[in-house]
């Protein structure tokens, strides 16, 4: 196992998967030092060469992340809000990139830019006593780290809208019954739920789950029939020169296979 850590964020890197841990106080307020630490943490993933998984969570009780840094926020003139924003989707969408599988462990509260880092993800994993919302109306804003675009894709326009335009918390319950988050577990075991799921997916071939990641993202923006045409591509992509040999091989000879 593998350890190091920033100001904000620390990490643990053990057979494949990645525990990537925000520990901001007071409520993991997604200022630079969690972004510097988010990309820090991508950047030693990248660097390891054998993390499949990133699991995110927070140490701070109560709190995955409660928002944008709305101090630093105030304090900004609008050309160093731009920049700051900039930053904080950057971020996110290396969490969201195809490279290898994210899983948000959320127990506690993940509102404005928080819910933003766990819609980035590809999964997420609830505590019973969880909540979400995108408040960002009662600021003059709108949610600006991508949430416009990723929620409506996880719960549909009309459950988008009720979500951001009355700024309301949605509880744990709630949110896997209309698929904002994937998994519901009992408060306060996200993080090991979400580890135990990390566990699962690293057995998998890594090639083959980016395909699916990218097929399914695709499904959103192409026409049915180029979406079609994009899967059979993905497909021959991954029997030419993925780990379909191996896999195929391994289910022949009835044993597990040796993905890398």
């Amino acid at each position: 196992m593998t350890d190091s850590k920033t100001s904000a964020v620390e990490w643990t890197i053990d057979a494949g998967i990645m525990v990537v841990t925000m520990k901001r106080t007071p409520a993991n307020a997604l200022g630079l030092p969690i972004i510097d630490g988010i990309n820090a943490a991508v950047d030693a993933a990248d660097a390891d060469g054998t993390v499949k998984v990133i699991v995110v969570s927070s140490s701070i009780p109560n709190f995955f992340a409660a928002g944008a840094d709305i101090k630093h926020m105030a304090a900004v003139d609008a050309a160093s809000f731009t920049e700051y924003g900039d930053k904080l989707r950057g971020a996110l969408d290396r969490l969201a990139s195809a490279d290898r599988i994210t899983v948000a462990a959320v127990d506690g509260l993940a509102l404005g830019g928080g819910l933003e880092l766990a819609m980035a993800c590809h999964l997420r994993v609830g505590g019973g006593e969880a909540s979400f919302g995108l408040p960002e109306v009662k600021l003059g804003l709108i949610p600006g780290a991508g949430g416009t675009q990723r929620l409506p894709r996880l719960v549909g326009r009309g459950r988008a809208l009720d979500i951001m335009l009355t700024a309301r918390q949605v509880p744990a319950a709630e949110a896997h019954a209309i698929g904002l988050i994937d998994r519901l577990v009992p408060a306060g075991t996200a993080v090991e739920a979400a580890v135990e799921l990390a566990k699962t997916l690293v057995t998998k071939s890594l090639p083959a789950q980016r395909a699916v990641i990218r097929t399914v993202d695709a499904s959103f923006d192409l026409p049915i029939d180029d979406g079609f045409a994009y899967e059979v591509a993905q497909e021959q992509d991954l029997f030419e020169d993925g780990e379909a040999k191996e896999g195929i091989t391994a289910f022949l000879e009835k044993r597990a296979p040796e993905f890398s």
